[in-house]
């Protein structure tokens, strides 16, 4: 691909703007779409997005815009919205994108009300277009400060999955190609809710071995999830799986981690969330559903639920996790 490449990100949040960043790095056009126009001005005129990304500057060959015609020009878009706004955001690019553009799902989540995955939601409404996803451990200000990265980009043909990485690799970014997308797509959608449950634990001060006891058990739920829907298990032991599971389960830069320490420390679900968006509280119940049709067992997973929920008070999910019968690990 070449260099010049352009591209439309969609979303303004940190996320986005970090990687429109990056993506300006390899030289190619970049639109920034946010959908308020007051946003769209301040980031014009201070070459920033401190609403979002304080005291980082936008990349030269970065243009933020408020009309989202903007993906009509570009060879493919990054959709950075989160996983409620997605059916939304690709409605909206409805009669705007290029023939075999793709659409690279960034945001990790599960819809609410159908159950889809989001590339199952772009068939849904942008039947024929090119999905793919990008997810793994990473925090825009990681990004944006230039510290190493790695991810995985998954589309349904291993050749867009490798144009992609080329066009969106830089030195400090390395990204890995692959074909399981639903696989991607699963890890980063369970990983947050399994995140809050850490994040109770630390919240409540159960201790390190408890903390390293729901990252295990919670890596095996969401393994047993997985193989269910056919993803391949090297793709939920990469990156996308265990990297990014580990890295929101330990780390209050995570708003999943941060919830459910909120959570651990006594607050009540309607408050623990301090105004910001939480992937995995918007994910808990669909995915414990799915599971339950699938018959995958999900106890960590379901005892969130029950807390977000008010069904249940953190003690006593506490207590029905530890008094579970004796069973061999697996």
């Amino acid at each position: 691909m070449s260099k010049t490449t352009t591209l439309a990100v969609l979303g303004a949040g940190a996320w986005g703007t970090a990687l429109a960043n990056m993506a300006a790095s390899r030289r190619g056009k970049v639109w920034l779409w946010a959908h308020d126009p007051a946003h769209v001005e301040a980031m014009r005129q201070s070459r920033r997005n401190d609403r979002r990304l304080p005291g980082v500057d936008l990349a030269r060959h970065v243009e933020p815009v408020a009309d989202i015609a903007c993906a009509g020009e570009a060879d493919h878009v990054l959709a950075v919205v989160p996983a409620q706004n997605f059916r939304a955001t690709a409605e909206a690019l409805r009669g705007h994108l290029q023939p075999g553009s793709a659409v690279v799902n960034c945001a990790k989540g599960i819809e609410r009300q159908t159950g889809l995955y989001m590339h199952e939601v772009l068939a849904d409404v942008l039947p024929g277009q090119p999905a793919a996803a990008l997810s793994g451990p990473s925090f825009a200000v990681d990004l944006a400060r230039g510290l190493p990265t790695a991810v995985t980009l998954a589309a349904g043909r291993i050749e867009l999955a490798e144009e992609l990485c080329a066009r969106l690799a830089a030195p400090n970014f390395r990204l890995y190609r692959s074909s399981d997308l639903i696989g991607v797509e699963i890890g980063g959608a369970a990983k947050n809710v399994l995140a809050i449950a850490c994040g109770v634990a630390m919240g409540r001060k159960l201790g390190a071995s408890a903390h390293a006891a729901l990252l295990a058990r919670g890596f095996a739920e969401l393994m047993r999830f997985a193989a269910a829907q056919g993803a391949r298990p090297e793709t939920i032991m990469g990156l996308s799986g265990l990297g990014d599971l580990a890295l929101t389960c330990s780390s209050p830069q995570s708003r999943n981690y941060a919830l459910g320490f909120a959570l651990g420390e006594g607050e009540a679900p309607q408050a623990a969330s301090h105004g910001k968006l939480s992937e995995g509280a918007l994910t808990a119940r669909i995915l414990v559903e799915k599971a339950r049709r699938l018959g995958v067992e999900m106890p960590i997973a379901e005892a969130v639920t029950a807390i977000l929920e008010s069904r249940i008070d953190v003690g006593a999910a506490i207590e029905a996790l530890m008094s579970r019968p004796f069973k061999a690990e697996g």
